[in-house]
């Protein structure tokens, strides 16, 4: 960046009250050691951010600054320089205007790389002054993620033609897959993913694209990819493929692999799946990360659930049922219970499809189908090992809910989970499966239903102003006239969504006496829910606007996550 006027840039610093004198000596000592900007170096060291800096650093050297993330760039202006140059020199263009060419960067006075440019261009550069995050977001942005790798590949192979999987030789596509370029795109792919915190990348072949969509607080987000990387589809998946220990040369059949990767000092588990398409195959990786393991103070339970489920989990003997759909939590929430009650003095044993995070002091066990090893079967060796806790994946048939009941009567705590719309409704499940009623009142000691719902994001929260139906629902919980709610407006930093994180919505319904009665007699799950919600069980609609009211969610996600199970 700029080198004239360094003491002058750490004294401005100082005045404005940015940093210290003894900041300004740190980094000047830093300078010393190791060169550079003293700007970038304070950056860097945490002593005073971009935002604060740039618009300083302008106003003394006379040259615009420049927010990329504020602008909407032409994609005619983008396509004027080539992805690799801009990622090369850490630039971004900006506008056209009368044939001058503005771009953004981290050092305008760089007179060395404007001189490149100019030669490369062929034509005339005006520099402003850009913050290097923002610049390094607004190529992500535009060009795509890891467009400079494939513009790289291009340069090199010459292949100007698709790779079509069907007629390029296995040795052939192994050999590219294993390209250094190829290796760097999908670990860019990956990397991306996870900063953004999405659990699963979807990679999608279509007839004349290749989609590459992250799921993010459980909604889907298209990623930013070049065009090109169509051509490069097969490579892609092989490159995968090998990072899972999967057969590369089998195309016609599903597959299923795991990956583990380090980011920084954090372990992530990937879990691939490949299922064959018509026009290729299609990928799905989920990010299981250690990051995501929480304690069940963490969950987002409200003071009374959380007291009535911590008593729940220390009872000596019973069933405790989660459910929920695919993709509610069910399996984090299981795994805080037996986290929270995990301790030396207990055997704790599970039987998982698949374990998506490894326990310590745990014994977890994988099913097995295609050897047959079932829930069920699982369940009977499991209880040979002299186990205090159990917990079983899910209950989905006959056979491994009669096991599951028994094991729970003969004085074990199990937990386990069941795909219900709500708490009330795993009774009903239960009973289809074929349980006598008798066995379910005597066994279960709960059932909690959950959905997510997602955070307001607190760098862009605003008031907002509430639904009629949500006044009328809260009416008997407090004065409407006293509500005050929010909503996100959008920002970078929840990438304009108006949400950032995620958190649980609960409705934990207790088996106590009445409820057994009402078991026995083989009642409708509409009677069990309005028994508990008169013995005061708050419905997943209710803890919902418990959080709305908190300012901790929208009117809107509420509704979006609950509306089945209001309308059953």
């Amino acid at each position: 960046m700029v080198r004239k006027s360094t003491l002058l840039i750490g004294e401005m610093l100082v005045a404005n009250g940015l940093i210290t004198q003894e900041d300004l000596e740190v980094a000047l000592n830093e300078k010393k050691k190791s060169g550079g900007f003293l700007g970038a170096i304070l950056i860097r060291l945490g002593l005073v951010s971009e935002t604060d800096l740039l618009p300083l650093l302008s106003g003394q050297l006379g040259i615009e600054y420049v927010r990329i993330k504020e602008l909407k760039v032409d994609p005619k202006v983008i396509r004027k320089v080539p992805a690799r140059f801009a990622c090369h020199y850490k630039l971004m263009p900006v506008r056209m205007e009368k044939g001058i060419l503005t771009i953004a960067m981290t050092d305008p006075l760089d007179v060395h790389t404007i001189d490149d440019l100019k030669l490369l261009l062929r034509c005339e550069v005006n520099p402003v002054l850009g913050g290097e995050k923002d610049i390094l977001d607004g190529i992500n942005r535009y060009y795509g993620i890891g467009a400079e790798t494939i513009e790289r590949i291009i340069d090199e192979t010459k292949r100007t033609e698709k790779l079509n999987v069907e007629k390029v030789a296995v040795d052939d596509i192994r050999e590219l897959a294993e390209d250094a370029s190829i290796i760097k795109f999908v670990n860019q792919i990956l990397l991306e993913a996870w900063r953004d915190r999405a659990t699963d990348i979807h990679i999608e072949p279509y007839e004349d694209e290749l989609r590459v969509r992250y799921r993010i607080d459980g909604v889907l987000y298209d990623a930013t990819i070049p065009p090109t990387i169509k051509d490069f589809e097969s490579a892609i998946v092989s490159r995968i493929k090998i990072m899972s220990s999967l057969d590369i040369a089998e195309r016609r059949l599903p597959q299923d692999g795991r990956i583990k990767i380090k980011v920084r000092d954090e372990e992530v588990d990937l879990r691939v799946s490949i299922l064959p398409t018509p026009h290729g195959e299609s990928v799905d990786i989920r990010l299981l990360s250690t990051r995501m393991l929480y304690s069940l103070e963490e969950l987002g339970l409200s003071k009374n659930d959380l007291r009535t489920l911590e008593s729940m989990i220390r009872v000596p003997h019973g069933i405790i049922f989660v459910t929920g759909p695919t993709g509610s939590g069910k399996t984090t929430t299981l795994y805080a219970c037996l986290n929270k009650i995990n301790d030396k003095d207990r055997k704790i044993i599970t039987i998982e499809d698949p374990i998506e995070y490894m326990l310590k002091g745990i014994t977890q066990i994988q099913t097995h189908p295609k050897i047959d090893l079932t829930f069920a079967r699982g369940l009977r060796s499991m209880l040979r090992h002299d186990p205090d806790i159990m917990m079983v994946g899910e209950v989905r048939d006959l056979e491994t809910a009669e096991i599951t009941i028994r094991v729970a009567l003969t004085g074990h705590l199990v937990f386990s989970t069941l795909h219900t719309n709500d708490a009330a409704g795993g009774v009903t499940r239960l009973l289809d499966i074929g349980i006598e009623p008798y066995l379910i009142a005597s066994s279960v000691i709960c059932f909690i239903a959950q959905r997510l719902v997602r955070l307001i994001c607190p760098q862009c929260k605003r008031e907002a102003k509430p639904t009629k139906q949500f006044l009328e629902e809260i009416k008997p919980l407090v004065d409407p006239s006293t509500v005050k709610i929010f909503e996100g407006a959008g920002c970078e930093a929840c990438k304009y969504t108006g949400y950032k994180g995620r958190t649980g919505i609960y409705e934990i319904l207790v088996v106590n006496d009445e409820i057994r009665e009402l078991i026995l007699g083989r009642a409708s799950t509409s009677e069990i829910k309005e028994k508990a919600v008169a013995g005061q069980m708050n419905t997943l609609r209710q803890d919902g606007w418990d959080k709305v009211l908190k300012g901790l969610t929208t009117i809107s996600e509420v509704m979006r996550v609950t509306q089945l199970e209001e309308a059953g």
